[in-house]
């Protein structure tokens, strides 16, 4: 269970006595999630999703992060709405840690999404775009070029012991990447990490969008390409194109993607596919201790990485016109 931070009876009552959300019934700890500590809240009121925000999440950006659910729901985009205390905060401290409560969202994601669901998706994350196109708040990606470089150094003395050889493919791609990653391409708010987990469906249609917490201002095409990485290879490492050419045609529907956006998709998508290589393999090799978290194997992404090494055109993602 991803439950780093306890919560005490006495802290929580101190804690809910400052909103207007009723009594408390329960409160579970959530086991998906390895960057915070999450609950499922229960009061007078209904349910809620309780979040402790731990080291890795810097509390400076917290502001953004809330800020900006504010922001989409406000235009339309389902996602988890802050509730604001007594004081018109959204955010407060509980066991030690900055703490937020937002709304729960109804809805199950899916683990083996099919075509229909990647041009839902699709949609959904061309409208969370436009939506987000005049949020004021800005905060960079941590996790792009230069944050790969470090990620890198810290990982590179045993890389090899994971993959014979990945110390040199990674740094002949980190080379690449930096002599050919675009400029200009149009940019804004993106999600940054819409992977199955953090997407709700219900009664077959959308239900909503969970988890900002690595969302930044980048490239949009960028954020297509994470998508099409996480949303579009089936088990085998193969790339499903029926499901990447809904992905994009529902993106379409929503924003129009650039000619120059287009021709560095095959680009983005290999700096997707390496972006979270290299998270995963330092957490491969440094999860912390006591954190009951299912490591993910770096070596899914890896494979993901061969393929858009091989990909010409973003007819290879199954772009069609």
């Amino acid at each position: 269970m991803a439950v780093y931070t306890e919560v005490s009876d006495e802290d929580l009552s101190a804690f809910l006595a400052g909103y207007d959300i009723g009594p408390l019934m329960s409160l579970k700890g959530i086991a998906e999630g390895v960057e915070n500590t999450n609950y499922l809240l229960h009061t007078g009121a209904g349910y809620f999703i309780l979040t402790l925000y731990e080291k890795r999440v810097a509390e400076g950006d917290l502001p953004f992060f809330l800020g900006l659910m504010e922001h989409l729901a406000d235009r339309g985009v389902t996602c988890p709405l802050p509730v604001r205390n007594r004081a018109g905060q959204a955010l407060g401290r509980l066991g030690g840690r900055p703490a937020a409560i937002v709304t729960f969202l109804e809805g199950m994601s899916v683990r083996r999404p099919e075509a229909r669901h990647c041009g839902m998706l699709g949609e959904a994350l061309g409208a969370l775009h436009r939506a987000g196109s005049d949020f004021t708040l800005s905060r960079d990606n941590a996790l792009s070029l230069a944050g790969w470089s470090s990620l890198y150094r810290e990982a590179e003395p045993r890389a090899d012991a994971v993959a014979p050889g990945l110390s040199a493919t990674l740094a002949g791609e980190l080379e690449y990447l930096a002599r050919h990653w675009p400029t200009g391409l149009p940019a804004g708010v993106i999600h940054a990490d819409l992977f199955p987990d953090n997407v709700f469906f219900l009664g077959g249609k959308l239900s909503g969008l969970i988890d900002f917490y690595f969302a930044c201002r980048d490239f949009y095409a960028y954020d297509l390409a994470i998508c099409l990485n996480a949303w579009c290879f089936e088990p085998d490492a193969s790339f499903n194109v029926t499901k990447g050419m809904a992905l994009i045609e529902g993106y379409r529907r929503a924003r129009d993607l650039e000619p120059a956006e287009i021709e560095a998709l095959p680009v983005l998508a290999r700096g997707a596919a390496l972006r979270f290589l290299l998270t995963r393999l330092v957490d491969w090799l440094d999860t912390r201790g006591g954190a009951l978290v299912k490591k993910k194997d770096p070596m899914e992404y890896l494979k993901k990485l061969r393929f858009h090494q091989q990909a010409s055109s973003a007819r290879d993602y199954g772009l069609v016109g």
